[in-house]
Order: C-alpha cells, then sequence, then structure tokens
C-alpha cells in the first residue's frame, strides 16, 4: 500500500470500539475505555510538546494573541474561543457527546500532570525530538478517541464537521484549519516557534497515517 493511501482519509472509521451514537450516556465499555486512553495520550503529547521549548501548538498561539488584544489570561481567551468554536459547530451539525466535555477535563489534567515529570533540554536535536513525539501522540490519541464516537473535542469538531461539509480529505482539513489559526494568532501577537510550525504541517498527516492503520488492522478482525 502506498503512502498516499495513508493520507487520503475522508472519514473517522467505525471500528469495533465505536460507540453507535455520540450523544449516549451509556457507553459502550471498549468505547469508553478508547476515549480516556486516547485523551490520555493526547494530553500527554500536548505537554510533551510544551516542554520541547520551541514553540507551542496553533491554538495556544492564538489564545495567546488573543489575551494581548483583549487583556485577558491565555486560560480566559482558550476558553471563549472554545465556546466560539461550539458555535461554529451549529452550521456543521457536529454532534456533541461526553467526549467533548471529558476532551477539556482530562486533556488539562494530563498536561498538568505531565510536565513536572518531563525532563527539559537545551539540545535544538531533542527539543525538535521531544516535539515530534508530542505530536505523534497527540495525533495517536486524536483517532483513537474520535474513532471511538462519543463526542470530539470543540477543535476536532470543527475538524470533523467541515470535512463532512466539504468531503475533502482529514489531512487537508486539518491542516489548513491549524495554519490559519495560527496566522491569526501571530497577526494578534502569539508567539510562533518551530513547534509551532512542526504541529500545525503534522498533525493532520500524522492524524490521517493512524486512522487508515487503524482500519486496516481492526476491520479485518
Amino acid at each position: 500500500m502506498r503512502l498516499q493511501d495513508f493520507l487520503t482519509v475522508r472519514s473517522v472509521p467505525t471500528l469495533f470500539w465505536s460507540a453507535k451514537h455520540p450523544m449516549t450516556l451509556r457507553p459502550p465499555f471498549p468505547a469508553l475505555f478508547a476515549l480516556l486512553m486516547g485523551l490520555t495520550i493526547f494530553g500527554f503529547g500536548e505537554a510533551l510538546i510544551i516542554a520541547a521549548g520551541i514553540g507551542v501548538s496553533p491554538w495556544t498561539v492564538f489564545a495567546q494573541g488573543l489575551s494581548l488584544v483583549m487583556g485577558w489570561s491565555v486560560g480566559t481567551s482558550t476558553f471563549f474561543i472554545s465556546l466560539f468554536v461550539l458555535v461554529a459547530w451549529i452550521p456543521l451539525r457536529q454532534l456533541p457527546g461526553i467526549g467533548t466535555v471529558m476532551n477539556a477535563i482530562i486533556i488539562a489534567l494530563m498536561i498538568d500532570v505531565s510536565l513536572p515529570l518531563i525532563p527539559r533540554s537545551d539540545m535544538l536535536i531533542l527539543q525538535f525530538l521531544m516535539a515530534s513525539l508530542g505530536v505523534i501522540c497527540v495525533a495517536f490519541g486524536s483517532a483513537v478517541y474520535l474513532v471511538a464516537n462519543l463526542g470530539p473535542g470543540p477543535r476536532d469538531g470543527l475538524m470533523t464537521g467541515l470535512q463532512r461539509k466539504t468531503d475533502a480529505q482529514i489531512m487537508w482539513v486539518r491542516v489548513s484549519i491549524e495554519i490559519i489559526v495560527v496566522c491569526v494568532g501571530w497577526s494578534l501577537g502569539g508567539s510562533v516557534g518551530a513547534g509551532t510550525i512542526l504541529f500545525a504541517l503534522a498533525i493532520g498527516p500524522v492524524i490521517s497515517i493512524w486512522l487508515r492503520s487503524f482500519t486496516l488492522v481492526f476491520s479485518r478482525r
């Protein structure tokens, strides 16, 4: 199979751990376990990117820029950005679920728990490797919990909603969102580094690769 086949995913697959409906309040155990595991790995990946020290993720750049303009904290800016993104779900007919709530809770908790435990380095090559591993973890965690079909987080929901509306490849939808967010955040005064560019360009393709890999491995069982 060619690499192109891994980069042309157009939808989140339904696999054995997928819930039948994202708004269920009694999710099957495999879906709930996948949701918790995916979000935990996602949060750890975010912590790795922060600890690498060569640039934060695009949405954090956006939050930094908005905080400078509005005089808010980065946390407050992040909250209002999330609200705005959730409002944008309405025309996309994107459905929330328990995963939408758990996304914010588990990822934030995992970042706070992981950051003090991750060693720092001043060597650029090690910083780049740490940021790269962080992107891989965020993408893997995203793919696992999205397949669980218990509701995406605000930003992932924007990605899947736009993908359904446009029928574009998930890779290009995600990359486009991240680049736009970086540009807006940077124009508002947010800080951009090598890790930011790496995340913006790589997160879409890596999520696509994981989703295709899951389909190949688990749909044949």
